[in-house]
Parts: structure tokens; sequence; C-alpha cells
């Protein structure tokens, strides 16, 4: 039976990683307030949520190292305290650097939560219990969006950017200090896990990981299904809403709680769905991905602005896209051993959060570079600008989804090889048709 300290620890993580979503989110309602604030341009805000992106993938794998040696205790701790300096510079910020130092310091914290809160789970929990309570972590940790949209734009709103971003920083105050009290690495009892292997030994596990077909399949999964909603909800989608489409705070606050409950909604759908047929785990994300592309295109090719069931539908699509993304950890832990489940685990992790870096800086150089030309007398985050500048992420789904077909013959080669054969999507789908005919006639 589940002691009740191991409950408690658990929930302190989940605080932990809200606090850390709530942080990582933030800057997507702040947009037009930080154009002005700092005098930018679309370029230098995206180049904001770029950097911050770039530190959170780049120490995706470090950070795996690092909480092997030291424990989630001091990592989340050490995150959250980073976090709450990173906001704080943020706070009193005027400058385009003095901003993007604040966001650096984020974007380090943000990525030293997750890894550490999943790593928790299986010391404090029975292994049944493992796979559900960290689809519920993802789940609720994603939670911390709502704040960011709701709460943290009326206090921005209402009482302007310091205060909201000191709101921010002293919550990452309150996580350091729940985590150093309450927090513990082990059960009582527990014995220590063995010292993780030194750097070079990392290095090795790190080339075989990539070289596993299956991992690639993971981060291109990742790359090409994550991307475009964290490019929304983190940088694009608020203006966009708010400017392009000439919606008021309280609509683009609804379509973003929207966003965050389509995609608690479909995170259980999802997991069900990997569990019951493995074998069309790629289809599944293709599929995702050729739902999202679709969306954008019937919202950027409608003549002028978009009805709000439309954007809702874009919404809900975007924020599938999230669960979907899970696949990709799915086919780490399928095709690689134990030992380098989480090594896998941090390269997959890289992919979406790279095409999300690329795709945030491409939008602002295009708007940009429109702009500069006189394109849209309307301004910089005109509607027709928009346009043309989100289209470019048709271009990272196109890329990713081909990346996902040309690995996936690799892999079904490989398991082929070991007897493992996927039938056509077409006679699967006629084979489940006649059992369920069969079932009905047996009733």
């Amino acid at each position: 039976m589940t002691s009740p300290r191991a409950w408690l620890i658990w929930i302190i993580g989940i605080f932990a990683y809200l606090v850390a979503v709530s942080q990582r989110t933030s800057f997507g309602v702040v947009g037009l307030e930080a154009t002005e604030r700092f005098h930018a341009s679309a370029a230098e805000i995206s180049f904001f949520t770029v950097l911050q992106l770039l530190v959170y993938a780049a120490l995706q794998i470090p950070v795996g190292v690092l909480v092997d040696r030291f424990g989630s205790r001091a990592m989340i701790a050490g995150g959250a305290l980073l976090m709450a300096l990173g906001q704080l510079q943020l706070a009193f910020a005027e400058s385009i650097p003095g901003g993007v130092l604040g966001r650096v310091l984020v974007g380090a914290g943000d990525a030293m939560t997750f890894i550490s809160v999943i790593r928790l789970i299986p010391l404090w929990f029975a292994p049944a219990r493992v796979p559900l309570l960290t689809q519920l972590t993802g789940m609720s940790g994603q939670l911390g969006q709502l704040f960011s949209v709701v709460p943290f734009a009326m206090i921005l709103h209402s009482a302007g950017w310091t205060p909201a971003f000191l709101t921010l920083a002293a919550m990452s105050a309150l996580a350091v200090v729940l985590v150093l009290v309450l927090l513990q690495d082990l059960p009582p009892g527990h014995p220590a896990p063995e010292p993780s292997a030194g750097l070079r030994a990392t290095g090795v596990l790190l080339s075989h990981a990539w070289r596993q077909p299956g991992t690639q399949l993971g981060m291109w999964s990742h790359f090409t299904v994550q991307f475009s909603g964290t490019v929304f909800a983190m940088t694009w989608g608020y203006p966009f809403l708010i400017s392009g489409q000439g919606l008021d705070t309280g609509t683009v606050s609804a379509l973003m709680t929207l966003y965050v409950a389509a995609g608690i909604a479909a995170g259980p759908l999802m997991g069900s769905f990997v569990g019951r047929h493995p074998l069309r785990r790629s289809t599944m994300v293709l599929l995702i991905a050729a739902a999202t592309a679709a969306a954008w295109a019937a919202v950027l090719l409608i003549p002028g602005k978009s009805p709000l069931w439309l954007l809702a539908g874009l919404v809900v699509v975007l924020a599938i896209g999230g669960p979907g993304s899970m696949i990709g950890f799915d086919f780490a832990r399928t095709f690689n051993p134990a030992h380098r489940i989480g090594t896998a685990t941090g390269i997959v992790n890289v992919g979406g959060f790279m095409a999300a870096l690329v795709a945030i800086f491409l939008i602002g150089f295009v708007l940009d570079v429109l702009h500069a030309s006189g394109f849209s007398p309307g301004g910089l985050y005109a509607l027709d600008p928009f346009r043309i500048a989100l289209s470019v992420q048709l271009l990272l789904l196109a890329g990713g989804a081909g990346a996902i077909i040309a690995v996936r013959r690799k892999v079904r080669r490989q398991m082929a090889a070991k007897g493992v054969l996927v039938p056509p999507l077409l006679a699967t789908l006629a084979r489940q048709r006649r059992l369920n005919s069969e079932r009905r006639r047996n009733r």
C-alpha cells in the first residue's frame, strides 16, 4: 500500500512542475506589452522565447545525468530558484539584454524540473502505478498554463508589468521552500541508486541511443506534432488572436483555457490508443500532423477574420499535439534497453523544442521583413502579415512528416528482422470490422 508520505512527495513535485509550466508560458501573453516596454521588433521579441527554448533543449541530457548524481530534491529546488531569479530580473528589466537574461534563467530552471519530478515516481510508488502517475504528472503540470493565461494576464493588465512578474517570482520562491522542507529523494530504508556513469560512458550511451532508429522515430514524432502548440501558447498565439483576429482578452483567455482542457482530455485517450494499437503509433502521429496542417490552412486561408468556432477548432487540434507528442517517448522506451532509456528520452524531448524555437524565430523574422517592406499598413501584427508568417509552420510539419515516414521504414525493417510484421493499415481496418461484426452477431 502506498504511504501518505509518497502522495505528499508527488503533490509537492506536481506543484513544482505546475509552477515551472506557468513560468515557461508566461511570456506568451505579454508579447504586445514586451514590444512596447523594450521597443522591440517582432524578431527581437521572438528571440526571448527562442533562446529560452534553446537553453531548455540543450540542458535536457545534462540534467538527466545531474539528477542521477545529485537527486531530485536538489535539482527541483535549484530549478525553482533559477526561475525565481529569472522572473525577478524580468520584472525590472527595461532593455532587451536584461529581459533576455531573465528568460535564459527561466529556461534553465524549467529544464531541471520535469525530468527530476518524473524520477521521483518509481522511487516512491509501486511499478504498477508508475505509468498512470507519470501521465497524470504531465497532465497536471499543464494546469500551470492556466495561471499564465488567466490570473497572470489579469495582474498584468490591471497592475502592470512589474507586479505581474514579481508574482511569478514569488510562486517559484514558494516552490523552493516547499521542496527543501517537505520533499525527499528516497523513501525511508530505500537503498540509494547506483552512482551515474562518467561523462565518457554517457557519451557512449548517447551515441548508441541516437543510432537506434526507434529513437530517431521518437524524436521526429515529437518534433512534428509538439512544436505548433508550443509556438501558439508560448509566443505568437496571443498576439495573433488579439491583434490579428481582433478578439478581446477575455475571449483569448477562454481559448487558452480550452487549449489546456483539450490537452488534458486527450491525454488518457491517446494513452489508451497507444496501449491497444502499439503498431499504429506512427500512423497516429501522422494523422495529428495532417490535422494540424489542415486546421492552420483553414484559419490562414479563410477570407477576413476567422469565426470563433474555427479558432476554437484550431486550439483543440493544437492541444492534441501535446499528448500526441508523448508517443515519441513511448518509442524511446520500446526500442532501447533499460539502461539507456533516460538518454533516449532526452534525445526525443529535444525534437519538439528545437522545432518550436526555429518556428518562433522564423515567424518573427517574416513579420519584421513584411513590416519593413511596407506590406501591411495595418501594423506589425496585422492579420495579413500573420497569415504569411504563421504559414512557415506548414513547412516544418511537412518536413517532420517526411522524416517520420523515412525513419519508420528503417524501424519496420528492424522489426521484421525480429519477426514482427506490421500489416497494411487497410487490411487491419478490414480485419477489425470483421471482428466487430462477429461480436455483434454472437450477442
